[in-house]
């Protein structure tokens, strides 16, 4: 590896870092719909994939750091992943100890990071004697994948009648712009749905708003006074595991490693449910929060990473919610990555390797710092200067963007339709997980009839 080539994978890791250390902190900036598109974008603009993979990692652990920052500071969750977090930050909250909370989570990033690149790297060279099998079978597995996380799902009813539905939808519109000759029969129309599985939420919420009785039903707030703690600053590096106590050390790594193995299932309700499982060998409520938001913030950067790490190892396809989320693009962007030729195939496992300790490792260091150290100045920088709207608004204009590139005009109206069924399907109680695997899955479930 040349000195140049190493330099402009630190360059894009210090993009990665800063871009998502800002976003990582703006409330409301979901994971998947803030990283896709920008990995996407990189990828059709032609990168090096190299570059693209080493931002994406640097990214997903600034942004999995920093999110956890707004939850501490006003209860408001960074992202979806940090959403199970917010109960047991307002304890410390309560008790004036918002600071510590932010340390607690931060540090927990730092265990999760740490076990789960190599373990990882480990799994996936177990895995890879099946990896041909794996892809032979993935429509059948892909299925019965989005069977297993509808049964996890909090609605499970719910969700398992909404995925045949769903893909009966997201077919028929690959079916009619193959009969307009929108795209050539045969090639999936992909990304553009994924992404507005993602604005779904958001889509549905603005559609309420057109609404003018819906509108005049909905509840009025008076504007929120947030308030930011004051923090005694220490000098030097922090040490993660003074910060955290022995028992939350070894309870963090060991769901990490849980986590990372279970790579497959919903991160957010691996994260839920392992870190509140742990979280009962604490009985005192203050001790119980700190143990719980040690453990959930270590599982949502393994269950990441993992997430990422073996399929794109060992399998070559999208084989999590993770893949199939905000690292999609990885292996689905159209005309650069297909299933026949993505960063699976670019990459060797050196390389890969090589990528994750650059951009993983600069943006670990950095954010970690950073958080631990200013995380207030931070907080009291973005929810004063920039406005939520704006960034939503960016990201769907992206969206609707790529729409038009990936189909045409008449795309957009599908991405607009595919967004208001997910958007309400998830208002329901379907997750963004059932939905991504059975549109993964809807080519091979669709040949089962004709």
């Amino acid at each position: 590896m040349t000195l140049e080539l190493l330099l402009g994978m630190v360059m894009a890791a210090l993009a990665g870092t800063v871009l998502y250390t800002i976003l990582g902190i703006i409330p409301g900036t979901d994971e998947t719909a803030v990283i896709a598109p920008v990995t996407l974008a990189l990828v059709l603009l032609g990168i090096e994939p190299i570059f693209v993979f080493t931002f994406f990692m640097a990214a997903i652990t600034a942004h999995k750091v920093t999110d956890s920052v707004p939850v501490a500071v006003a209860g408001i969750p960074g992202g979806v992943m940090a959403a199970p977090m917010v109960e047991h930050a307002v304890q410390f909250k309560k008790h004036g100890q918002a600071d510590l909370s932010i340390r607690k989570m931060a540090s927990g990033s730092v265990v999760g990071t740490l076990v789960a690149v190599p373990i990882s790297f480990l799994f996936a060279w177990v895995l890879m004697p099946v990896a041909d099998w794996v892809q032979n079978y993935a429509g059948p597995l892909f299925f019965f994948g989005t069977i297993i996380l509808a049964l996890l799902a909090k609605n499970r009813l719910v969700s398992l009648v909404a995925i045949i539905p769903f893909m009966l939808l997201v077919q028929g519109l690959r079916h009619l712009y193959w009969a307009t000759g929108v795209v050539p029969e045969g090639r999936n129309v992909f990304t553009s749905f994924f992404l507005g599985i993602t604005i779904g939420p958001v889509i549905v919420t603005l559609l309420e708003l057109m609404n003018k009785d819906k509108r005049e039903r909905m509840n009025r707030f008076p504007q929120r006074i947030i308030s930011l703690t004051k923090q005694k600053r220490k000098m030097g590096m922090p040490n993660p595991f003074k910060i955290l106590t022995i028992k939350e050390t070894i309870l963090s790594g060991l769901a990490s490693l849980i986590g990372s193995i279970t790579f497959i299932l919903s991160a957010v309700g691996t994260t839920t449910l392992i870190g509140e499982l742990f979280s009962n060998f604490e009985q005192d409520r203050l001790k119980k929060s700190s143990l719980a938001i040690a453990c959930m913030e270590a599982l949502a950067n393994a269950t990441y990473i993992s997430g990422i790490l073996i399929p794109l190892i060992a399998f070559g396809i999208p084989f999590s919610s993770v893949s199939l989320g905000p690292g999609l693009p990885l292996f689905q962007a159209p005309p650069v990555f297909d299933e026949n030729y993505n960063m699976h195939h670019a990459l060797t496992i050196q390389e890969i390797f090589i990528s994750t300790l650059v951009g993983a490792g600069i943006a670990l260091f950095i954010t970690y710092y950073l958080v631990v150290k200013y995380s207030r100045e931070i907080s009291a920088f973005v929810f004063k200067w920039i406005p939520h709207e704006a960034i939503i608004g960016l990201f769907v204009g992206l969206v609707f963007l790529l729409g038009y590139i990936d189909a045409g005009w008449i795309n957009i109206a599908g991405v607009l339709l595919v967004s208001i069924v997910a958007g309400s399907l998830h208002r329901l109680g379907v997750s963004f997980g059932v939905l991504f695997m059975a549109l993964y899955s809807a080519p091979w479930f669709m040949t089962l009839f004709g």
